[in-house]
């Protein structure tokens, strides 16, 4: 939820730093600093901001259960009936799930800036790929697997588009995914890319940021008025917003009273929610349960960024608990995962052994959940760290 950002993970485990985000960070770390510090190159000493992983973890929730209550289609052939008939009241509610995804992208901006300065490339580029690759590839895996069983009523999709899946690079080649929740995978692939190729590249400096998110908050707005579908794929016009406003963040977490950063999270701000409106909202239609007052979509986009500023102000450093380090280390294969084998958890338990929808909606959130878990205790656990080194170790 992508979705990720650049978060470091918990000491009792070994790898480095994820995305959000992108939906892929666990615990994340903050470096200190004296306000007036803006332009060092080198990252300093970090503290952990475990607040981030409760975002994180909530934002991959919210997701959750719009995919399991908050729209129709594959979901509700595993209930049976539309989700709204399931859920009559919370369906309206779970139909704001999806911008979970935006909250992850403000998080990435936060975290990818942080864990990216003072950082060298290859250094960047061990991290991402060590820490978003071993849980996809076992995600990718795994629901091909479950979807060539029999009895299992999706189809998989044809094993040379499984192969050409593991490469992350499926949506720009037009090829069938297997994971339904990838495509904000590829959205945080683009941003790292302009990051490293901008910041971590010449070196990041206050200065080089603040150009960075001036000329691709431009840039982008002028995508979207050429509608040139490359100018689309490159700049992102409609999660730029979301990237640079948690950037800002990070700007402002380094010094508050730094001016310029406001008005960057301010630009972030007001660009995101009028995306977040134009792709999401829709009139009201008695065919559609999915409809979104455009207030509402504004409401839920400014909590995603108050909630990212708060945590970035120091207002929630109360919240240290470690279990919230578990919570950022279980969020992104989570996300990868719940989606489609939460289809076949919600038809086992709703439709073959008859519990009730609100025992089994709670039911497929923990079971995935415990699969998260497994997936980071024997996958990403044990190979995170190997694929950093074999990826940073000095050729001879």
């Amino acid at each position: 939820m992508t979705f990720s950002a650049g978060t470091t993970l918990p000491k009792s485990s070994p790898g480095d730093t994820t995305s959000p985000g992108g939906p892929g960070a666990q615990g994340a770390t903050a470096p200190s600093h004296s306000p007036g510090a803006r332009s060092i190159r080198s990252a300093p000493p970090a503290h952990r901001l475990r607040a981030l992983d409760g975002l994180r973890l909530i934002a991959a929730l919210m997701v959750a259960f719009y995919h399991f209550g908050g729209r129709d289609g594959e979901i509700g052939d595993a209930w049976g009936t539309s989700p709204n008939v399931q859920f009559p009241t919370a369906s309206q509610v779970f139909a704001y799930g999806c911008l979970g995804v935006q909250v992850f992208f403000v998080i990435s901006g936060f975290v990818i800036c942080m864990s990216g300065w003072g950082r060298p490339l290859r250094s960047f580029f061990a991290s991402r790929v060590s820490r978003l690759f071993p849980a996809y590839w076992a995600a990718i895996i795994l629901v091909t697997a479950v979807f060539a069983v029999p009895w299992v009523a999706y189809d998989a999709v044809s094993p040379s588009d499984a192969l050409v899946n593991l490469t992350m690079l499926q949506q720009p080649l037009g090829v069938d995914r297997v994971l339904g929740v990838c495509w904000t995978l590829w959205a945080e692939l683009r941003f790292y890319a302009l990051f490293a190729l901008f910041v971590i590249l010449p070196g990041a400096t206050r200065q080089r940021i603040v150009l960075f998110c001036a000329v691709w908050t431009l840039a982008a707005a002028v995508a979207e008025a050429a509608n040139e579908p490359l100018l689309d794929v490159v700049l992102m016009p409609e999660y730029a917003p979301f990237f640079i406003g948690g950037i800002g963040l990070y700007l402002v977490h380094r010094d508050r009273r730094d001016t310029t950063a406001w008005g960057i999270v301010a630009a972030g701000w007001l660009l995101g929610q009028h995306y977040a409106v134009s792709r999401l909202w829709h009139p009201p239609n008695p065919d559609f349960f999915s409809y979104r007052p455009s207030y509402g979509i504004v409401a839920v986009v400014t909590m995603g960024f108050v909630a990212v500023g708060a945590i970035a102000l120091g207002y929630l450093r109360w919240a240290n608990w470690r279990w919230l380090t578990v919570a950022g280390a279980l969020t992104y294969p989570f996300y990868l995962v719940h989606e489609h084998l939460g289809w076949v958890t919600v038809h086992v338990l709703h439709r073959t052994f008859g519990l009730p929808s609100y025992v089994t909606l709670p039911g497929a959130v923990v079971s995935m959940l415990v699969l998260a878990w497994l997936l980071y205790r024997f996958v990403e656990t044990p190979l995170t760290p190997r694929i950093k080194k074999a990826l940073t170790s000095p050729r001879r």
